[in-house]
């Protein structure tokens, strides 16, 4: 069976394409028990054998959702559960943690369906492999079982479990397999049992433990020591609740491969949801629970969510045609906790981004990466971090732009590309000119280096972005757009990056950054971002007729 037969083009209003798939469903379920009872044995048990490496086709072949909420506007609370392209994703990158053996971290907007992918993961799971126990735990006992309660988890697993083929149930049946937080799957010996509070972990081994809003666990240290002798792969899967909280700590530790489910990713959300409910909850709320931002009500932040959200797509907007300079800039790390990043911009429009591990390698082999991706993105330039580690960079680029030189039948082998440090650490800028909005300050009396100042600088784009979509005076030149290509991988975490940094004084009055407050890692992907924005002595070329 192919779970791309009925394909869903629009997901604000699926309905009759929902009814559509339902229609699939029921041609191929007529499929399914039709012949002689040889040949229905067969067909259910090599699906079976299918369904068990293939979980994310399991759910959108047969698997269903409910939002009651819906029901207000007419429309059917009960539908298929058709995965868009980010929840495909979520199931893949699950089922590697627990064929891996390894934990892992979801950090993820509200309402995006991580729930209810994480109980139809384990469900499908059970269904289809012996012996496999799923813990599932919660700050609270009434979040995972309660009669009833759309809510909860178990009504997730349960209602999943209630309208899938009896072909595929194993004999499950809900009022002998399901009791208070545990559901009982007969045919393969396993089980989804639940926990709650200070109980998490205390169950009994598990093949897989979901801790379901990890941040607002009261006593993390002790369902931590619980659940290191309790599984192989715990799942921690939580909206964004500050940075005082263990789920935070070990987001930011570097210690945990870390799944970023932004509302962004969600098809069914748009500028126009972001507005409604900017109408409905207060700012602190919606950069914590939607943006995922993490120092919403830290004092000092430089960009707040609600500016990075602006910008995506401000461009078209704004209706501004993007011209002028590609350039890039280069953060590089080394095979700790820190990723490389490199990100392109054209003009006023930040075009693309990555990030990647240097583990395994050295910064060489991350330098040939950045060429290549000049080469194939048409950038003939790139800044890069000149502090500390990244001055490596510079002899690496010298080895590589020497190779490139090699003249083949009398021409390069590859054209040359523009290569220049950039030092945070070093004296700002324009020193004695007055700050822009702040014309009784001069730079050298506001900033303490070159890295605060070019924060700043990324700042006012922002500001001045806002300023412009609501309809203020503004200097094109000076904004910031966003790409809102719904192919860049990266953009989530970029996202919820730029929000990360906050500036403080020092002793002297002058700003500092501080990238990474309360232990968080650094920032790569948005500091890739302030330095290819940074101000320049020369200035920054935007448009083409400026050039």
């Amino acid at each position: 069976m192919s779970a791309l037969a009925i394909e869903i083009s629009d997901w604000k209003n699926p309905d009759d394409e929902y009814r559509r798939v339902m229609a699939d469903r029921a041609r191929r379920l007529r499929w399914l028990r039709s012949g002689t009872p040889q040949e229905r044995t067969a067909r259910v048990d090599a699906l079976k054998a299918y369904y068990a490496e293939h979980v994310a086709d399991f759910i959108d072949d047969w698997g269903v959702t409910v939002d009651p909420r819906v029901s207000a506007s007419g429309r059917e609370p009960l539908m298929p559960f058709r995965l868009f392209p980010k929840q495909r994703e979520l199931v893949s990158w699950l089922l590697d943690r627990w064929r891996g053996g390894d934990n892992g971290i979801v950090e993820k907007s509200r309402d995006v369906g991580a729930s209810w992918i994480a109980m139809c993961v384990g469900v499908t799971l059970c269904l289809f492999h012996r012996h496999m126990m799923i813990g599932i735990g919660s700050a609270k006992e009434d979040k995972l079982d309660r009669t009833g309660d759309p809510d909860t988890l178990m009504y997730k697993a349960c209602m999943f479990l209630s309208y899938l083929p009896v072909e595929f149930t194993g004999g499950w049946n809900e009022k002998k397999n399901h009791a208070h937080l545990r559901l009982v799957f007969p045919d393969t010996d396993s089980s989804i049992t639940g926990e709650a509070g200070d109980n998490i972990g205390r169950g009994g081994r598990k093949s897989i433990y979901f801790t379901d809003e990890d941040a607002h666990i009261e006593h993390p240290e002790a369902v931590d020591a619980a659940l290191i002798a309790n599984t192989n792969c715990r799942i921690a899967i939580s909206s964004v609740y500050g940075m005082a909280n263990s789920f935070a700590e070990k987001r930011h530790s570097g210690k945990y491969p870390v799944f970023t489910f932004h509302w962004r990713d969600d098809p069914r959300k748009d500028d126009a949801w972001y507005a409604r409910l900017q109408d409905k909850y207060d700012p602190i709320t919606i950069a914590q629970e939607y943006d995922l931002d993490y120092s919403a009500s830290v004092e000092g932040q430089i960009i707040p969510s609600k500016w990075v959200q602006a910008a995506i797509g401000a461009h078209k907007k704004l209706n501004i045609k993007i011209t002028g300079e590609r350039r890039s800039a280069f953060d590089v790390a080394d095979e700790g906790k820190d990723k490389c990043a490199h990100v392109i911009a054209h003009g006023v429009l930040l075009e693309w981004a990555e990030s990647w591990s240097g583990k395994g390698g050295d910064t060489l082999d991350s330098t040939h990466r950045v060429y290549r991706n000049c080469d194939e993105r048409k950038v003939d330039n790139f800044v890069y971090d000149a502090d500390g580690l990244g001055a490596t960079v510079r002899s690496d680029s010298r080895v590589i732009g020497e190779q490139r030189a090699v003249e083949v039948f009398g021409k390069p082998k590859a054209p040359p590309i523009t290569v220049t440090p950039f030092r945070g650490s070093g004296e700002v800028l324009n020193p004695t000119r007055p700050v822009p909005g702040s014309p009784d300050r001069r730079n050298e009396d506001m900033f303490k280096n070159y890295k605060a100042q070019s924060w700043w600088n990324l700042r006012r784009r922002f500001a001045e972005t806002v300023r412009a979509l609501e309809g203020k005076p503004y200097d094109p030149d000076y904004i910031i757009s966003i790409n809102d290509a719904p192919d860049w991988k990266e953009r989530s975490r970029l996202l919820v990056e730029l929000s990360q940094p906050v500036w403080k004084w020092d002793s002297s009055g002058k700003m500092l950054i501080d990238k990474a407050p309360d232990g968080a890692l650094s920032p790569n992907l948005a500091d890739g971002v302030m330095m290819v924005f940074a101000p320049r002595k020369a200035g920054m070329r935007i448009r083409d007729d400026l050039l």
